[in-house]
């Protein structure tokens, strides 16, 4: 596994969406004797965190949005490089707060398409069909007539948009004899429920996305970069205030900090501003600060850091502060928004 893992993430290093690989070591001091490590980038909280928090909710559209093209171009570069993931789930996908985006980790089970070594590939819940079969041919002693390939890739994040935008685990559901006979009903019902808020036009193209990805045809399966076109991702979404709580970037938002009549006085303004570049320098080096006088984001404080670790360290501090006699909200705030000048209007 050690081996196959090490291989796979050199062919694939250089991909902002596939987790780096920094070096191998070897531990002297584990318990069962020396063991190879592999040195990764640190990421941050993964999908499966997400859905907890998200509980029954299911996530925004902008995060799932974000996921879907994050991994889908992690995927379209990994197939095209001959690779089969077949581990996809949600605790293999992690936020990089450092690049603002998903990355696919584990590459534990993954094969060279048409080379596969092992027969149980993928995790329950989120294997496809025909490796299913091929599970159960493989314990009766039997050989599959057909290959896995890619495709199994495009099954399993299918599964996890569909846990993302339901907030449900879906194990039970998929592995139901009504989802074998008429899976397309099923996901139609999830999209149809009364607790999920966003029925409108965008939903049916995320639903259209995922049904595209949830042939029991592996035949039939968009591929990576076919998905990629969806007219899903030419929609603009805002992210809500709980994934600018949740997903860490190195920009924090500060919100409750500054009355309309500050904003007007000039001197006081000037005041406030370096009062708080004093408190937000406590938590390392502030690049730039940001108090715009006019609306969108009239009197919320954007403050970036050079890195993300610092950003969180502020972030847990800040938090509940009282600043002028009131309480400090902090949130993250997209980096690549901030850089473009974009303040969303209404995150909440």
């Amino acid at each position: 596994g050690f081996r196959k893992e090490r291989a796979a993430l050199e062919s694939l290093r250089g991909h902002r969406n596939i987790v780096t690989l920094y070096g191998v070591f070897t531990n002297h001091y584990s318990a069962n004797g020396p063991s190879r490590c592999l040195l990764l980038e640190l990421l941050d909280i993964s999908v499966s965190e997400l859905l907890l928090h998200s509980s029954n909710q299911g996530c925004s559209m902008w995060m799932i949005q974000h996921c879907a093209r994050d991994v889908l171009e992690a995927l379209a570069f990994l197939h095209h490089k001959g690779y089969v993931h077949a581990d996809l789930k949600p605790r293999n996908i992690l936020w990089s707060a450092e690049e603002e985006c998903f990355k696919l980790i584990d590459f534990g089970l993954s094969f060279k398409e048409g080379n596969q070594d092992v027969k149980y590939i993928q995790t329950d819940g989120y294997r496809a069909p025909e490796a299913e079969l091929q599970n159960c041919l493989a314990q009766a002693g039997l050989q599959s007539e057909t290959e896995c390939t890619s495709a199994v890739d495009l099954w399993s994040l299918g599964i996890v948009l569909l846990e993302m935008f339901s907030g449900m685990k879906l194990k039970h559901t998929v592995q139901s004899q009504e989802w074998k006979t008429n899976s397309s009903a099923i996901i139609d019902r999830i999209f149809a429920s009364e607790g999920v808020v966003n029925s409108a036009i965008p939903a049916y193209h995320l639903r259209d996305l995922i049904k595209s990805m949830l042939h029991c045809d592996q035949e039939k399966r968009a591929s990576a970069e076919k998905a990629l076109c969806s007219p899903f991702f030419s929609i603009p979404f805002a992210p809500h205030i709980e994934d600018l709580v949740m997903l860490p970037t190195p920009v924090l938002r500060l919100l409750n900090v500054l009355s309309d009549a500050s904003l007007q006085c000039e001197e006081e303004y000037e005041d406030i501003l370096e009062d708080i570049r004093e408190e937000c320098q406590k938590y390392g080096p502030v690049v730039s600060l940001l108090i715009p006088k006019e609306n969108p984001g009239k009197g919320q404080v954007f403050v970036e850091y050079a890195n993300a670790g610092d950003s969180k360290a502020a972030q847990k501090m800040l938090t509940g502060k009282i600043f002028d006699g009131k309480f400090v909200v902090a949130t993250f705030y997209p980096l690549s928004a901030y850089k473009r000048g974009y303040l969303y209007q209404n995150l909440l």
